[in-house]
């Protein structure tokens, strides 16, 4: 096969999330070179194969595979230990709307009590503190004097790393955060986010709204 050819199906294929077949591969070729285009489904399982000769042979950490009767990029099985290890790292310092706020009570209060920090929130706190806890972002300082000496509870140095402090006293004063909040750049870009999680909310619902339609 034709060396742009195959860099072109090197290309489709990169860009799939998803496993391509190789029919859809010749069809995208040929809408855009013309119907004319001699191109085989044993021509692109040639190409294929050529490919992860010479990936095998520069030792690229990735390879094709075939999947659902298609092709799809992944990493090579001998890298699955690193992989894995930062798909959880990434998956651990996630945090929800409830985490950060709860971190933030947390944060600004501690050490605080899980009742003290309800109090503020309103809300029952055992999942997210325990979620908290699991990632290492608060860790429990001691316990309280008052009846039943609940657990007291701080951050931790993981704390300051996730969010790029040199040390707990580096957090902007309550002050601070007022005049942020205020600040009209501040406004502008929250107005703007508001507006793009809208927008993709609209989106996906009109295409639920299609698929219903269709069905």
């Amino acid at each position: 096969m034709d060396k742009i050819y195959k860099s072109i199906i090197s290309a489709l294929i990169f860009a799939t999330d998803e496993p391509i077949k190789a029919n859809e591969l010749i069809k995208a070729i040929k809408a855009i070179d013309g119907e004319d285009i001699a191109v085989s489904v044993q021509e692109v399982e040639t190409a294929v194969e050529e490919l992860n000769e010479i990936y095998e042979q520069t030792e690229q950490p990735f390879r094709i595979r075939r999947i659902a009767e298609g092709f799809i990029y992944a990493t090579d099985a001998g890298y699955a230990n690193y992989i894995g290890y930062l798909s959880s790292e990434s998956s651990r310092r996630r945090l929800s709307q409830a985490a950060v706020e709860t971190l933030s009570i947390i944060a600004y209060k501690q050490p605080i009590t899980k009742p003290e920090v309800e109090t503020i929130r309103g809300v029952n706190s055992d999942y997210i503190i325990n979620t908290l806890l699991e990632k290492n972002l608060i860790t429990i300082k001691g316990r309280a004097d008052s009846m039943g000496r609940p657990l007291l509870y701080g951050t931790t140095d993981e704390f300051l790393m996730y969010f790029g402090l040199n040390r707990i006293t580096d957090l902007p004063k309550p002050r601070e955060i007022e005049e942020i909040m205020k600040d009209e750049d501040f406004l502008e870009q929250k107005r703007q986010i508001m507006l793009n999680q809208m927008e993709e909310v609209a989106e996906n619902e009109g295409g639920l709204n299609e698929d219903e339609s269709e069905n």
